[in-house]
Formats: structure tokens, C-alpha cells, sequence
């Protein structure tokens, strides 16, 4: 389970045997929420939020954080993704200490 990214108690990661489309879990405590990325021409066309079953979802402000971060390092996601399912590489965890 790689982590992408941490930003103030929100967890960004992948599951080692995901799917498409390219998507992450997001955690904050207990909370889980998807996020998938849809890109066009090499830009972000969309984020869609999905359920984790049996797992409450982000609250409020965390989802809000959690889209904000997800539209800033849209495309490092994405390469991330790449660099781990398609490429089979290592992704390196990236912590955010500044607020966006």
C-alpha cells in the first residue's frame, strides 16, 4: 500500500492491487473516501468521490482539503500511478507542510 502523500493528517495512497480508473483512498482517523482522476489532453478534466464500503467518509473540511490537494498534485498522482502499476517502480511519500 504506497502512500503518495501527507498533508496535515489527511493519508493519500494506493492499494498494491488496484484498478483502473486511476484512483487514490484518502484516510483521515477512521474516515475513508476515493478519489478518482480522469485527465484529458494531459489536463485534469475531473475528480470523482466514491464510498468505501463500511467506512464512513471524510468529514466536511477534510474532503475539502483532501479535493484541494488532489487538484494541486493532480499530476503527480497520475505519475505516481504510472511509476508504480505500469513501470513497477517505488513512489516516493510526499509530505506537504505548507497549507494550500
Amino acid at each position: 500500500m504506497p502512500k503518495i502523500l501527507e498533508y496535515f493528517g489527511l493519508v493519500f495512497y494506493f492499494y498494491s492491487n488496484d484498478h483502473l480508473p486511476i484512483h487514490l483512498h484518502v484516510s483521515y482517523n477512521e474516515y475513508e473516501t476515493i478519489f478518482e482522476i480522469f485527465f484529458e489532453e494531459g489536463k485534469l478534466k475531473d475528480v470523482r468521490e466514491r464510498l468505501v464500503p463500511g467506512i464512513d467518509p471524510l468529514p466536511a473540511m477534510q474532503h475539502k482539503e483532501a479535493r484541494k490537494v488532489i487538484e494541486v498534485y493532480a499530476e503527480i498522482i497520475v505519475n505516481r500511478w504510472t511509476d508504480f502499476f505500469v513501470l513497477k517502480k517505488k513512489v516516493p511519500i510526499i509530505k506537504i507542510t505548507k497549507k494550500l
